[in-house]
């Protein structure tokens, strides 16, 4: 009897991993967001390419489960199937986001699979143009609909040269933006402190003439490029076609970060052959190996060179904290920020080699530890050129002071100090003065930039309040009649829900290039009012012109197609045009009041037309002061 129970115990042992393989992810009404990496099961293809139908009828014995919270699995030439079971447990039947969030992927074929038949069949990765994407995003998403008390099997095969990282994660559309909302608010601060950095450095480099600056400039210049190239931002704005480069980017730029790193190194804390022979050696052995695997990064298959990179990569950070550790302890100042910052940065980079080799696992601090790392190092070590500069400065300084104390023994040496006084005060004037016209040129750049649509490109509406003011006193004071087009594009908030903000964006975008086509004379203005309106500002126009214009810009966008995926959209707008000579200065609210009232009256018959304002009448007025 006991031998009988302890057997019927071992079968219920062995049954449990089986019970635990068949167990589904969950969704409800109250879900937000699932990691679907616990609930994964994967397959090595091994023995040769298989299809949907073999390996839906492997058994479930061949399936590993996955059971962590990240599914990675290293380097390697195999090809992985995936699957995971997502069961709806409540009412809602909107469509999810099936979010795969590593950009680097080669090749995902996804497969979903409802009432034991193939419903949906995806083709994604990094080796298809960027616009070939379901959703255009960095990440690979895919959107799900799951039935009502029922349940759907994905299928991915993925094939890829890159670590084999999976994450998976389920989410509500709602909670995705606000959470994407996040991410881009966290890359932004990142790259826009690198930018502010790099400019900074360089015109500094521009002021000084120092080649620290210059070798700093190079190093914080690859290192955002490298993270961009690898957490997908490149291949969205920068090279959205360049399959090929997007993957040798990856190489090329890790190369470059520690060849610059070793170059700025050496300089920066003075490691010469003179004092550190073996580490100068050494550094300088990293950087020639860096700048010949960067340059066989652009030819060499990516497969071939991830690992030698990866290693290298290692090495150089190892040997960079090495030199900082070491000149600190000979005292050398500059060591003491330039240390710090190695370590943050170091940790970033050792943190994402551990992930890639499924030492650690692919978690959001994993992730974004190397931008963390870099953008505090990049911080000190600005502190630390700084702080180089101004000792560099005080230095100089004291030398000129014991200097002149020196030649007031002699009427000669007074003399010659003094004239060399007085060039060093020209040269700083003349530095003074360039650094002046460079803060200048900033700000005129950063003026344009306030008054210039982010989206769109077109001025903004606090550029145009301004310009429309003058504009008004200047048509008052002078007699001349001015038009104004207001236009609006028609059904945009039902485009909006129906295909998302980011395509609404881009419909923006090519609504105010087809209006900047017909806006062409220097004094004319083109701006986005806000959300879908734009006006359109035309001095010493009357109606009859301001009405062909208004005809031109209506006939472009209505004829431009909009493609979203396969399907080619035409967009339409209504304009409402006035056009008059003011009678008073201060005559914007009414001008704008009678545009807008013609816009409305253009939607009320039917939309897609150009109406003029009918009151008042253009009248001729007398230029002011005659």
């Amino acid at each position: 009897m006991n031998r009988t129970l302890v057997q019927l115990l071992l079968v219920l042992v062995a049954g449990l991993p089986m019970l635990a393989l068949a167990q589904p992810a969950t969704w409800d009404d109250h879900s937000r967001r699932m990691e679907l990496s616990p609930f994964v099961e994967y397959w090595p293809e091994s023995s040769g390419p298989a299809s949907l139908d073999s390996v839906r009828e492997l058994p479930d014995s061949q399936w590993q489960r996955n059971g962590k919270d990240s599914v990675s699995l290293g380097y390697g030439d195999d090809v992985y199937w995936f699957r995971v079971q997502i069961e709806n447990q409540g009412q809602a039947t909107d469509p999810l986001l099936l979010e795969i969030g590593y950009p680097v992927l080669d090749h995902i074929e996804v497969y979903l699979i409802d009432d034991g038949k193939m419903t949906e069949r995806h083709f994604l990765g990094d080796k298809k143009p960027f616009y070939d994407r379901l959703i255009y995003h960095r990440n690979f998403l895919v959107p799900l609909s799951l039935p009502t008390d029922g349940n759907v099997s994905v299928y991915l095969r993925i094939d890829t040269t890159s670590s084999m990282q999976v994450p998976l994660t389920l989410w509500d559309q709602d909670a995705y933006y606000v959470a994407e909302q996040s991410r881009s608010m966290f890359e932004g601060i990142y790259f826009g402190i690198v930018l502010v950095m790099i400019l900074y450095n360089l015109f500094v480099y521009m002021a000084v003439g120092e080649r620290s600056f210059l070798y700093y400039v190079g190093y914080i210049s690859a290192m955002p490029l490298f993270l961009a190239s690898l957490h997908g931002v490149s291949f969205q704005y920068l090279w959205p076609e360049a399959t090929r480069w997007n993957d040798q980017a990856i190489i090329v730029f890790l190369n470059l970060v520690v060849f610059f790193g070793g170059a700025f190194s050496i300089r920066f804390i003075n490691v010469t052959r003179r004092n550190h022979p073996i580490l100068n050696r050494l550094t300088a052995s990293l950087m020639i190996v860096a700048g010949l695997m960067a340059a066989a990064g652009i030819l060499v298959p990516y497969r071939l060179m991830i690992l030698p990179t990866i290693l290298v990569a290692f090495l150089g950070c190892t040997t960079m904290l090495v030199l900082s550790i070491v000149r600190w302890i000979k005292k050398d100042p500059a060591a003491r920020y330039y240390a710090l910052a190695w370590v943050f940065m170091l940790f970033g980079g050792i943190v994402l080699a551990l992930s890639k080799f499924t030492m650690l696992p692919r978690n959001l601090l994993t992730e974004n530890a190397t931008q963390v790392g870099s953008a505090i190092g990049v911080i000190l070590l600005s502190l630390a050129l700084a702080d180089r500069l101004n000792k560099e400065k005080k230095c100089a300084f004291e030398a000129q002071q014991r200097l002149l104390q020196e030649e007031r023994k002699a009427r000669m040496a007074q003399e010659e100090s003094l004239r060399v006084q007085q060039e060093a005060n020209t040269l700083l004037e003349q530095r003074v003065h360039e650094r002046t016209r460079d803060l200048e040129s900033l700000n005129e750049q950063l003026r344009e930039l306030s008054s210039t649509d982010a989206l769109t490109g077109l001025k903004n509406r606090g550029h145009f309040d301004r310009v429309f003011s003058s504009a008004v006193v200047k048509a008052y004071r002078f007699g001349q009649p001015l038009s104004l087009l207001l236009l609006d594009i028609d059904h945009f908030k039902t485009f909006n829900d129906t295909y998302g903000h980011l395509v609404g964006d881009d419909c923006l975008q090519m609504v105010a290039d087809c209006i900047h086509r017909y806006v062409t004379r220097p004094e004319d203005l083109a701006a986005r009012y806000g959300g879908e309106e734009f006006v359109v500002l035309l001095p010493d126009t009357p109606e009859e012109g301001a009405l062909r214009v208004a005809e031109k810009i209506r006939q472009e966008i209505e004829k431009t197609g909009f493609r979203i995926s396969d399907e080619v959209l035409h967009l339409t707008v209504s304009i409402g045009v006035c056009s008059n000579c003011p009678n008073e200065a201060d005559a914007t609210k009414t001008i704008f009041c009678w545009a807008d009232g013609a816009l409305y009256e253009a939607k009320e018959r039917g939309r897609n037309q150009v109406v003029a304002s009918k009151l008042p009448p253009v009248q001729e007025v007398a230029p002011a002061g005659t």
